[in-house]
């Protein structure tokens, strides 16, 4: 099998994902992955250290990208802004042209107790990488875990809505419409409780 052939990690997570499906995720094998993609195991291993990293290996450059758009954004934005803008900007640049993978990788985490389990973990450390980021823009720790925590809220609602069969929205949008219900939830709380 040529090593050469361009698209290795996409066509890596495609089979992965495809196997996932028919057969779940305890029973595939990472030989069956690398059959089904036409690659070889050391390429599977040169990019992934095991079949749940097929899952979750660009946590990493997720983070990296999420913390570049906080350390490049405007110092003038509130917290929440920055972070929402962030958000936006990586998910255009790592997740819209790849709207069907990151859909089939959702519905497999979500069918795995213990790669949701993983997921969530994984969230919780972006959470407060972010957070981190903020503080170093000279934010005070407790308005930085804060915004992230309603950023990620957010995300993680918008992140349902893309996912759903049938949706077109571009992530970035579905963001800013979950911020705004957050907002409005946020609102018609503080109204409702007693003076």
């Amino acid at each position: 099998m040529p090593r050469w052939k361009p698209g290795a990690v996409d066509r890596l997570q495609t089979a992965a994902l495809e196997l996932f499906d028919e057969q779940g995720f305890e029973r595939t094998t990472v030989a069956e992955i690398v059959q089904r993609a036409g690659l070889t195991q050391r390429t599977f291993f040169n990019h992934f250290a095991d079949k749940r990293e097929v899952l979750f290996g660009l946590s990493s450059e997720l983070q990296q990208e999420i913390i570049g758009e906080i350390a490049a954004g405007d110092s003038a934005l509130p917290p929440l802004d920055v972070v929402m803008r962030a958000l936006g900007a990586v998910a255009d640049k790592m997740f819209e042209h790849r709207r069907a993978v990151v859909t089939h990788r959702y519905a497999v985490i979500a069918a795995n107790p213990e790669l949701l389990e993983r997921e969530l973990g994984k969230n919780a450390a972006l959470t407060e990488a972010i957070a981190a980021a903020l503080r170093e823009r000279g934010g005070d720790p407790e308005s930085a875990y804060l915004a992230v925590s309603v950023a990620m809220l957010a995300q993680q609602v918008a992140f349902r809505a893309w996912t759903r069969p049938g949706e077109t929205r571009a992530l970035r949008d579905l963001l800013q419409d979950a911020l705004e219900a957050v907002r409005t939830t946020v609102n018609a709380a503080s109204r409702a409780l007693p003076a």
